[in-house]
């Protein structure tokens, strides 16, 4: 057994769960239940499921983060001091409760707010809380984590809708595969302060503005889901996160739900939005039982889920009860009992890199062809370099995206690849692994790595020692696809006392592979201390590579 404990710090509040778990039984699921997702997975490998939590303390402070921040851009002191009070009292209670292992997250406020660090920093000297304030698109992965771990989803298509203050995140999954994940700035507490801070009742007006700035927000975003489901295709099932989903499945329950969880009658949600709407907040708390603290956020969230569904036409949405801090509970759980899932890992980041390059019109074939290569020469190379499997990933990623920036200009597409890399959302990377990833990307080609670089001086001394060794290994792994033909088909390293052996597999006519390859070796010998020199390793029976597509 593991107690664990989650702190979802919000733009509307803050929030604390500590639960008992126990180990998984591996291959027993339930009648009936699903695999879970593995910590970091998209869902390609089967995970298993945790019986349910035991709750063992919870709690919640009304502090609204987001005040102010989305139109000043800062945290106010005071709501800093209040948000630092609370997580006193949450650390506390974990002390109290012996926890195992804890993850405190805080989302869209703190990440837009220009002195979140100073946030992170007063928790941690004042209450004794480590504070990670994660993107979006992570947000979207817990929760998919927790909606999977109790929906059965099977093999429906399913979009996720997290509500949030700050955020809301949409999630596409087929099955229990996520194939689009977007994090956009509409979000309850975003709005009241930007159009309903007057606290009256929310007249026509205000109402169309508020529903035209949620379908523009929400545009592209829902017309990329329109063309990834095909013509003449819907999703299956929509459910809903968040606090303000659990209230209208409190106020609008549709009997008879047809999965775990309780459901939103659709058709009542948009009567009773008109409702709402004419009261001011202090009525709707009287009227309807609401929190202060609920009654001004629920207009915007009923108005962000009736224009989702215009678009998505479904008579229901699932209200699991789940949300941040349970997916939190699942991954701390995996990693306390399974450690680290480096498979599903690279699978996620593998599947979140396709897509963004799928966006991008990449040249998908030499983007996985370098990478296999990249990773070989990497598990060759290990005993020079000593880098982890985490490492391992992140070099993928970067060999799969390494040409991406063509779709910007051929001319200098290594560094319009760090850009797109660099401001993309990639399910699975941290902020700072991405900006290793985009400058592993930026160094395929040209200039090596240099101080002189801004990207480059930006990062801590380890990634930028991790950039040098992996981006030496993805410019040997690019070379030996020169000109995207498959000429080589497979490649082998072997470290002889300062020489890295490539034993080469391929077309007889690759000489312009073999000369890229040593006139982009200078890097490798300055990052590892190896020279390179190749040795033909084709069998004599080995079929010619299949044609591909030239490229640049």
């Amino acid at each position: 057994m593991a107690r664990l404990a989650a702190i979802d710090i919000g733009s509307n509040a803050i929030r604390l769960r500590i639960v008992d778990v126990d180990p998984p039984a591996l291959g027993a699921f339930g009648a009936g239940r699903e695999p879970a997702l593995a910590g970091g997975s998209s869902g390609a490998h089967d995970a298993p499921r945790f019986h349910p939590f035991r709750d063992v303390h919870a709690d919640r402070a009304p502090v609204r983060l987001g005040h102010d921040v989305f139109t000043k851009g800062r945290l106010e002191s005071g709501v800093i001091g209040a948000a630092c009070e609370a997580l006193r009292r949450f650390r506390t209670a974990m002390d109290a409760a012996k926890v195992d292992r804890y993850r405190a997250v805080a989302t869209s406020a703190a990440r837009e707010a220009q002195n979140g660090d100073l946030f992170v920093e007063r928790a941690a000297r004042e209450a004794g809380v480590h504070v990670e304030v994660i993107e979006g698109v992570e947000e979207a992965r817990l929760v998919q984590l927790a909606v999977c771990e109790r929906v059965p989803l099977g093999e429906r298509t399913a979009l996720l809708i997290d509500i949030g203050g700050g955020s809301t995140e949409l999630t596409l999954l087929r099955g229990r595969g996520a194939v689009f994940s977007r994090s956009l700035p509409v979000g309850t507490v975003r709005m009241v302060e930007a159009f309903l801070e007057d606290r009256r009742p929310v007249d026509a007006g205000h109402r169309r503005l508020v529903e035209e700035y949620v379908d523009r927000v929400m545009a592209d975003a829902t017309r990329e889901i329109v063309e990834l489901l095909g013509e003449g295709s819907g999703v299956d099932l929509l459910v809903g996160t968040g606090g303000n989903i659990e209230t209208l499945a409190d106020l609008c329950p549709m009997p008879g739900a047809p999965v775990e969880g309780r459901a939103i009658d659709v058709a009542a949600m948009s009567r009773l939005l008109d409702d709402l709407a004419s009261k001011t907040p202090e009525e709707r708390a009287q009227i309807y039982g609401l929190r202060p603290d609920r009654a001004d956020t629920i207009v915007p969230a009923a108005t962000i889920l009736t224009r989702i569904v215009r678009t998505f036409a479904q008579p229901l949405i699932v209200a699991p009860g789940v949300g941040l801090k349970e997916g939190v509970l699942v991954d701390l759980a995996h990693a306390h009992f399974l450690g680290p899932d480096f498979r599903g890992e690279a699978a996620a980041v593998s599947d979140a890199c396709t897509r963004l390059g799928r966006r991008y019109h990449f040249d998908e074939q030499h983007g996985a062809l370098v990478a296999r290569f990249a990773e070989r020469l990497f598990d060759d190379l290990a005993p020079r370099h000593r880098l982890g499997q985490r490492d391992r990933i992140l070099l993928r990623a970067a060999a799969l995206l390494h040409d991406i920036g063509d779709f910007v200009r051929y001319e200098g597409h290594h560094k319009h690849s760090y850009y797109i890399i660099v401001h993309s959302d990639l399910m699975g990377l941290t902020p700072e692994e991405r900006a290793i990833v985009a400058n592993i990307a930026r160094y395929h080609r040209k200039s090596p790595p240099s101080m002189d670089h801004d990207n480059f001086r930006a990062l801590s001394r380890d990634a930028r020692a991790k950039v040098k060794a992996m981006a030496s290994i993805l410019r040997i792994a690019d070379a030996l696809d020169r000109e995207h033909r498959a000429k080589v088909v497979d490649v082998s390293g072997r470290i002889e006392d300062d020489t890295l052996v490539l034993e080469v597999q391929g077309a007889e006519d690759r000489a312009l592979e073999e000369w890229t390859v040593v006139a982009k070796a200078g890097m490798l010998r300055d990052a590892l201390g190896l020279d390179v020199r190749m040795v033909d390793a084709t069998p004599r029976s080995l079929p010619p590579p299949a044609a591909a597509t030239a490229g640049g």
